[in-house]
């Protein structure tokens, strides 16, 4: 059987995020108030001053300080 084809889960498994770059114009990092980048491989926003990397799941970016993976690989968001 082949694939569903409206199926958009690349072979990987993974579900693309996209961020709608007008939404991406007003986020800012919750914790510096500071711009946010897009990384689309990892489907994060950055916030390089805050060192946090916000989750997108689902395309919905989760802008909770809790739920931010820390850049500098230490344990805990902040």
């Amino acid at each position: 059987m082949s694939a569903h084809p409206h199926d958009n889960t690349p072979a990987d498994g993974k579900t693309q995020a996209r961020v709608d770059p007008k939404l991406l114009e007003i986020l800012v990092c919750p914790l510096t108030k500071g711009p946010l980048r897009y990384d689309a491989e990892r489907a994060e926003l950055i916030s390089d001053r805050a060192g946090l990397a916000y989750p997108i799941r689902d395309g919905i970016p989760i802008m909770l300080i809790d739920e931010a993976r820390s850049l500098d690989g230490k344990p805990g968001a902040a």
